[in-house]
């Protein structure tokens, strides 16, 4: 694992999992962000799909957020089909220095365009930390075909 500590990713599972259909159509996310040993932001995907757990945990941090570690249960999307900043951008802008992933989405609002943002910004980004344990929150989550997904 690289040296990164799984709990953080335990705890962002833990709280996606409370979540678990209650955000319509997008799936429960876990974020935990973590600055110097501490979680400076923790949150899930809200009930009704919004706001986004990345979204939420960066609001949470605010400035602590520069440089800190994102575990996130899922990739941060790419894109939003509402045209808000997606949550990759949104941690792109927060400064954050690495975002730990547990599983792939298979959206094609993520797909990949989530980790190459991040990447492209010049993060370092690791994926499947406890991605056993984390699958299970999207064994029910079907990603859209076309464009009209709310994440």
């Amino acid at each position: 694992m690289s040296g990164i500590d799984p709990e953080p990713m335990r705890r962002a599972i833990a709280l996606a999992r409370r979540n678990l259909g209650l955000t319509g159509d997008n799936p429960s996310v876990g974020c935990v962000i973590v600055r110097a040993g501490a979680i400076v932001g923790a949150a899930a995907t809200a009930p009704g799909g919004r706001p986004h757990a990345e979204e939420q945990a960066l609001q949470q941090a605010a400035e602590q957020a520069r440089g800190a570690v994102a575990y996130v249960t899922l990739e941060p999307c790419g894109a939003r089909s509402s045209g808000a900043a997606s949550c990759s951008e949104l941690l792109v802008l927060a400064g954050v220095s690495r975002v730990v992933i547990a599983c792939e989405d298979a959206s094609p609002f993520a797909a990949g365009r989530g980790t190459e943002r991040l990447l492209a910004a010049g993060m370092a980004v690791e994926t499947g930390i406890l991605r056993e344990e984390a699958a299970s929150l999207y064994d029910e989550y079907v990603p859209p075909r076309g464009g009209s997904t709310p994440r």
